[in-house]
């Protein structure tokens, strides 16, 4: 009988330095990092230049740099390519069309589907690093009504995005995590009450994603559920 191996996920990862001992400390629990979120071994390639803040701020110098990062994937056995920053969907165009396999460069990629899941008075709130650059042309949405149904809320004065770009990466404690973005999701449903589901744009926000949907009461989507959405369309080799 011929063995069927699992096709591998390839992250396009940001440039974020290393801390001392960080290379030495496991995957946290359903991270986008750790096989075991997606029973799947992992390749991974640093997007040359890629700091946190240059991502987030759109810096068009990159788009090269992510192409030959994906060929790398690809050339190492990836089965699907991802990106390690919400943000990295600016680029999603030019990997796709440099590469044959599936790429998902970000949880944004999911909005309108999200939208049609949703009754029309209802609307999706998107939790990003920096609301400042999650902006309406990332949304993938032509129709402006639909558009108005998608708010945005941001942790970019909270201590996770401090740390996050910081030089070393400093890790952030799950707890602190946990409590700026049920912070920011609060101030977004004390302002939009019709708020009926939630979409992480930052790929460091699915380790706290259980504990959310269970004390918001609310579906929360991320980038590893379309990385499991996308990972099931391809074909054991």
């Amino acid at each position: 009988m011929m063995l069927q191996t699992r096709a591998a996920i390839g992250i396009l990862e940001l440039d974020e330095g290393h801390e001392l001992g960080e290379s030495l400390r496991a995957p946290r629990d359903h991270s986008l990092l750790n096989p075991a979120t997606f029973d799947r071994p992992i390749v991974t390639e640093i997007v040359e230049g890629a700091f946190a803040e240059t991502v987030i701020a759109g810096d068009p110098s990159l788009q090269d740099a992510c192409i030959r990062a994906a060929r790398r994937l690809v050339e190492r056995g990836a089965g699907v390519i991802v990106g390690d920053c919400g943000f990295l969907i600016r680029h999603q165009a030019a990997v796709s069309a440099a590469v044959n396999i599936p790429v998902a460069m970000s949880s944004l990629l999911l909005i309108p589907a999200l939208l049609r899941q949703l009754a029309p008075a209802q609307k999706l709130a998107v939790i990003t690093a920096n609301s400042v650059y999650c902006t309406e042309d990332m949304f993938g949405i032509e129709d402006p009504a639909n558009r108005a149904r998608v708010v945005v809320g941001g942790i970019e004065c909270g201590e996770y995005v401090r740390n996050a770009v910081a030089r070393p990466l400093v890790r952030t404690s799950i707890d602190t995590i946990e409590r700026e973005v049920a912070e920011c999701i609060a101030q977004l449903r004390a302002t939009h009450p019709e708020i009926g589901m939630l979409l992480f744009e930052c790929t460091g926000l699915p380790v706290v994603a259980n504990a959310l949907r269970s004390s918001t009461q609310l579906p929360i989507y991320d980038i590893t559920d379309l990385c499991k959405l996308t990972l099931g369309s391809v074909a054991c080799n």
